[in-house]
């Protein structure tokens, strides 16, 4: 390219429209002018922080927890569904429980693991039928949970769901008695892989699985089930009440035959 050639590619200062025999300018920055900004942190480099983060936490993570490391304006939520796309496919996957994050083994690998698994007491029949009853219908009562069953309901059982963490005390009932009130726990939703308690199958679901009659009673509709922490408006927390003297209530007292 020759220097005339040069001179009408680049750019004249601004007003030299007529040239006035002045060579033109070009319009960048002289190179000493040039401030270098530190580069912020590409895609891959927040995807790999959020890869550090759910690794080494203990425990899920939800999404706030995770957005603490960083800025303000950025798409957490963007960035777990890629993660979680990335990880479908591998030994490993990322998955939501109970609104939070946290790396699984994939489960068709989970045979592998069996040895290394920590065997779980099986519950008893009853405690099955107790956990669903809380399950669908809490906050509920032990009374109610009888009513429900149509049999009489240990505390014995209801002291082995509280061990295991699947369940919690709620409240009280503002009704005779002031009953304790029982709901399920994030820990539930855990170990059964469920996001949400609204996850739980419906009827339909469970009537393919068998464990509904096929023949239920005109009207039969399936609970919705809320796992919502706030007390209804016939609950009364809880406070110190336990250990109050003078306090009782129908689970407080011995087990009576129905």
């Amino acid at each position: 390219m020759t220097a005339n050639n040069l001179d009408r590619a680049m750019p004249l200062e601004a007003g030299d429209d007529k040239r006035e025999g002045r060579r033109g300018s070009l319009l960048l920055p002289f190179p000493s002018k040039i401030k270098m900004a530190r580069p912020s942190a590409n895609r891959q480099e927040k995807m790999r922080i959020l890869e550090a983060l759910l690794f080494a936490a203990p425990e899920p993570l939800d999404q706030a927890a995770l957005a603490q490391h960083f800025a303000e304006d950025e798409d957490i939520s963007a960035l777990l569904e890629e993660l979680r796309e990335l990880y479908a496919t591998r030994g490993v996957n990322l998955v939501r429980v109970a609104g939070k994050w946290a790396f699984r083994t994939a489960d068709d690998l989970a045979f592998l693991l069996e040895r290394e698994a920590v065997e779980q007491r099986r519950l008893s029949r009853a405690a099955l039928e107790t956990l669903a009853i809380i399950a669908y219908h809490q906050p509920v009562t032990r009374a109610e949970i009888e009513e429900i069953r149509g049999v009489s309901t240990s505390k014995g059982t209801l002291d082995v769901l509280l061990e295991t963490g699947w369940i919690k005390l709620r409240g009280r009932r503002r009704a005779p008695g002031r009953p304790l009130t029982y709901g399920t726990t994030e820990q539930f939703l855990g170990h059964f892989g469920f996001d949400s308690i609204q996850d739980l199958p419906g009827l339909s679901e469970l009537k393919g699985a068998g464990l509904l009659d096929a023949n239920l009673p005109a009207g039969f509709v399936m609970p919705n089930p809320d796992d919502a922490p706030d007390l209804r408006e016939d609950e009364d927390p809880l406070e110190d009440e336990l250990g109050e003297e003078g306090e009782s209530s129908e689970d407080d007292k011995g087990e009576s035959p129905r």
